[in-house]
């Protein structure tokens, strides 16, 4: 059995550092850093698990084309189980280039690929439900499983015990919510990000009342990941009363904020596994997605366990 299955979108990253400005048309800009990455939230969270020292699994579909070799290859490599991952031949690889500002703050240019054609089909649901925690990744970019599908899936790992999370991506698309309602009552944790929950959360106005939002559709905790201003969680017990955390980030020098929410859900996996408490959880959360941010890529920052805990002391 898996600790963590991550079900979701597997993405090629080619990074480039720092851009704060395009070229003007027919002309060259220069970097200084230009580099291919697998990204992705199941690909993210997935490398970041076993650095982590979990074992994770990660399931989704790959073009049966060059970047789809470096992606499974690379999750291979780190230590997840790709037994799960479908390739197809008629749709490339899901891609990104990803504008990385001098900041850390990033931008992208994204071709959904093979991450959009995703179906029930190509997932072995054997493989998908043998684990302790399943994490659906990436949510809203996954176009054939977004929706009812997806609630299908979480509905039936909830029946098995196993626990559930849901994460979210910026959806270009503009559907937001509709993509994700019927699911969120079989979500024992969402993961979003603070410009993702005021998106979905329409007419709340800040990470207070769209947390609660949340709950109030069924969802069992969420988490708000706000960047350098930490995280917001909100829970509620069986007989209704409601409990609100607060987690400071960690202050680093951000180089590059890819993967860096990934790293926080794979923390707070982590923390789940080894039945921490829902505070501590939230602080090797915290500081997972802190080493993140530290070199450029979704995964390269990521430490072990045990540099984890000594950067957090």
């Amino acid at each position: 059995m898996f600790d963590v299955v991550c079900l979701g979108n597997l993405v090629a990253d080619l990074v480039g550092r720092p851009i704060d400005a395009l070229p003007l048309k027919g002309t060259q800009g220069l970097v200084e850093r230009m580099e291919l990455h697998t990204g992705g939230c199941a690909a993210n969270t997935g490398i970041a698990l076993t650095k982590l020292g979990a074992r994770s699994a990660v399931v989704g579909k790959v073009g049966r084309d060059g970047l789809g070799d470096f992606v499974v290859n690379r999750l291979r490599d780190s230590g997840c189980d790709t037994a799960g991952i479908s390739r197809d031949e008629l749709v490339p690889t899901s891609s990104t280039m990803v504008l990385v500002h001098s900041d850390g703050e990033r931008s992208f240019l994204h071709c959904f690929g093979a991450n959009a054609t995703l179906s029930l089909a190509d997932i072995d649901m054997g493989r998908l439900f043998d684990t302790k925690i399943l994490h659906i990744a990436g949510a809203l970019t996954l176009n054939a499983i977004d929706g009812e599908p997806t609630a299908q899936i979480l509905r039936e790992a909830k029946s098995r015990g196993i626990v559930t999370s849901l994460d979210v991506v910026w959806d270009a698309q503009g559907e937001w919510l509709s993509k994700i309602e019927s699911c969120l009552h079989y979500v024992d944790y969402f993961l979003p990000n603070l410009s993702e929950a005021m998106m979905l959360a329409v007419g709340r106005e800040d990470a207070n009342s769209a947390a609660r939002f949340f709950l109030d559709k069924g969802v069992g905790t969420v988490c708000i990941k706000m960047g350098d201003r930490g995280s917001l969680a909100m829970t509620q017990s069986a007989n209704g009363e409601v409990k609100t955390i607060l987690t400071p980030a960690y202050s680093v020098e951000a180089i590059d904020g890819l993967g860096a929410g990934d790293s926080f859900n794979a923390g707070f996996f982590v923390g789940l596994l080894k039945n921490w408490s829902l505070e501590k959880s939230l602080e090797f959360a915290s500081a997972a997605g802190a080493c993140c941010v530290s070199s450029l890529g979704a995964t390269t920052g990521v430490r072990s366990f045990d540099e984890t805990i000594e950067f957090m002391t």
